[in-house]
């Protein structure tokens, strides 16, 4: 959400979603930055195109769920490796 007005501008918040799931997934998405090798490739890239630190955060987060939706769709686990 944008709290802007005139040349005022404000925080930026994500405002869709649960809370409690919006917590669990900054923190998988810290974590997979940290330890994932693709993840941390894709916040990288976004970093060096100018995107901010929420932005790229969000985006990571966004990737994650949508890994996670489609390894349950599919009934598979996840591998490191693409199959």
């Amino acid at each position: 959400m944008n709290r802007d007005s005139g040349s005022f501008r404000g925080k930026r918040r994500i405002g869709g979603g649960r809370k409690p799931v919006r917590d669990v997934m900054y923190m998988a998405a810290v974590v997979a930055i940290r330890w994932n090798k693709d993840m941390a490739a894709f916040y990288q890239r976004l970093k060096k195109a100018g995107k901010p630190f929420k932005v790229a955060i969000t985006a990571v987060m966004r990737k994650l769920l949508i890994l996670a939706n489609t390894l349950l769709s599919e009934n598979r686990l996840w591998s490191e490796t693409q199959p």
